[in-house]
């Protein structure tokens, strides 16, 4: 009997915090940054307000007409200070392993700079099918629709947006900088602890559509 051609499933995932720990990285890479340009950087502040682009963060330190050139630099930087410098979060490498054990595909969405988004997953082992950068809030629902996305997973209001743009169910974990009931508020359909809940919750998640009835 030939295998089915399409997949049970497709997951799309957040990359930063959600997948993996980037802090460390990230705040290497604002300190290269802070000294290359000479200007100061409070890299601290800057990782506990991850998600958005960094060009969002950058507006805070310098003008604006000088934003958009030191975006450039700042991921220009990140493979040497940033790869290195991140791992993967508890679960991330077990939750996409479930998706890909059910017959279904695992993706990255994420903000992040796609060539260096690519690289961090390689560096990490993560093993998605395919990684998708550069993409922010509704922006993602982009991806999530061309990949047939049912489901997105994310730990920032800006995931559960995408996830909605994009008719997603909305999972996400409070492992980023934003807390469960902000995220419940923001309309998040599901909120677990961590990814190591994910692939229980996909099991379920999986039964439930088996069971259902079709139309």
């Amino acid at each position: 009997m030939g295998r089915m051609t399409s997949p049970v499933i497709t997951v799309g995932f957040d990359l930063d915090m959600t997948l993996i720990d980037s802090r460390p990285g990230i705040r290497a890479t604002y300190v290269a940054l802070a000294e290359r340009t000479g200007t100061y950087i409070d890299a601290d502040l800057v990782v506990t307000r991850l998600g958005p682009p960094p060009e969002t963060e950058l507006a805070h330190w310098y003008p604006a007409e000088r934003v958009a050139a030191v975006a450039d630099l700042y991921r220009s930087l990140y493979p040497e200070h940033g790869v290195p410098g991140a791992t993967a979060l508890p679960g991330a490498r077990e939750s996409i392993a479930a998706v890909r054990a059910a017959g279904g595909r695992a993706i990255v969405v994420t903000a992040k700079h796609e060539p260096n988004a690519k690289l961090q997953v390689e560096h990490l082992r993560l093993g998605p099918d395919a990684v998708i950068g550069n993409l922010w809030a509704e922006q993602k629902a982009e991806a999530l629709r061309e990949h047939g996305a049912s489901v997105y997973v994310g730990d920032h209001v800006g995931d559960v947006r995408g996830a909605r743009a994009a008719g997603a169910l909305s999972v996400t974990v409070p492992t980023g900088p934003i807390g469960a009931e902000e995220l419940r508020a923001a309309g998040a359909d599901v909120v677990l602890a961590d990814l190591t809940e994910f692939p229980a919750w996909l099991a379920g998640h999986l039964e439930a559509y088996r069971a259902a009835p079709r139309a």
